[in-house]
């Protein structure tokens, strides 16, 4: 999940910086099919959701750690 994250948080900012300056990742060039207001909301969503499953992603422990032998 961590790199999934992170895909949508720099997806969602590079987004999100390129369209303040009227640019666009051919990727990307779907959310302004709405409109402008729900393609900004989609960045966002993007950046906040990424955010939250790399936040998640870095508590994850290995699965090895996970597992306690009981003798």
């Amino acid at each position: 999940m961590k790199t999934i994250g992170g895909w949508l948080v720099i997806f969602g900012l590079g987004s999100f910086v390129l369209g303040l300056i009227g640019y666009e990742f051919t990727l990307m060039m779907w959310v302004d099919s709405w409109g402008s207001a729900v393609g900004w909301i989609i960045r966002g969503a993007m950046i906040v959701i990424g955010s939250v499953l790399w936040l998640t992603g870095n508590n994850e422990q290995p699965a090895e750690l996970q597992e306690t032998d009981v003798a």
